[in-house]
């Protein structure tokens, strides 16, 4: 699985599953495009790690929730690098809360950070694919979205959204040799993951078979496969990686 060739854009790179996606992407020799919101030290941080091995990196401000900065940093990657392979839309957030006290505001921001700007950098990005008859999408859903879970009915929506959104643009650019996938990942150990109180991570622990959290590593390495050559024949396709919960 080598990318010496490629261009790939990972969005929310700079924490978690993201960064994890965009040092493995860079490990593999693409030239990546970290992007982020906020936190522009841990972009940098993300680039600087990239480098150091050898790889190609560079870091793009962008609230993807917004079509205009969305379409921006896709803009900015070809411009930059002169070609995109692969797009691994990870952006999102959480707000969680039972439906009698959520806000719309937190219904509305879930729903626009992690679907909207899903639609936002496909749409972006997907005249350059079809030109060039090839392209990786991978989108970053969760078992959240095939299960649900209480306390996440707005994250929940989301994150089903994306998955129907993978199935259906997978059906209509196939024919382009791009292929369009949705990694569904478990508990996994990030900064969300730090904050559920311990008493509670216990309690999960008792419904994983595997009897761990998963590492973002395992997603990136699942991310890699998707965006290979390996893939070429998988398309519309939810992995789950999530030691067992969803089986």
């Amino acid at each position: 699985m080598d990318f010496d060739d490629k261009v790939a854009i990972v969005s929310g790179a700079s924490r978690g599953i993201g960064r994890a996606i965009a040092l493995e992407f860079g490990s593999r020799g693409a030239r990546v495009v970290v992007n982020y919101n906020q936190n522009s030290s841990a972009a940098d941080e993300v680039v600087k790690t990239i480098s150091e091995s050898g790889g190609e990196a560079f870091t793009h401000q962008a609230d993807v929730s917004v079509f205009e900065q969305a379409d921006g940093l896709i803009k900015t990657a070809i411009e930059k690098y002169g070609d995109l392979h692969i797009l691994v839309n990870n952006a999102g957030i959480t707000r969680d809360g039972l439906i009698m006290t959520m806000s719309e505001s937190d219904w509305d921001d879930v729903i626009q950070t992690n679907l909207k700007s899903t639609f936002n950098c496909c749409k972006a990005a997907i005249r350059h694919m079809l030109r060039r008859r090839y392209g990786r999408i991978i989108n970053i859903a969760s078992v959240s979205g095939i299960m649900g879970n209480p306390g996440q009915t707005n994250y929940s929506a989301s994150k089903a959204g994306q998955i129907g959104f993978t199935r259906a643009l997978a059906r209509e650019v196939a024919s382009r040799t791009i292929t369009v996938n949705a990694i569904a990942p478990g508990f996994i150990q990030t900064d969300i993951w730090s904050t559920v109180p311990e008493d509670a991570q216990k309690s999960l622990m008792d419904i994983i078979p595997l009897g761990r959290v998963g590492q973002p590593e395992e997603i990136a390495k699942a991310a890699a496969f998707l965006a290979s050559d390996d893939a070429a024949y998988i398309t519309g396709h939810i992995l789950t990686v999530d030691g067992g919960i969803a089986m």
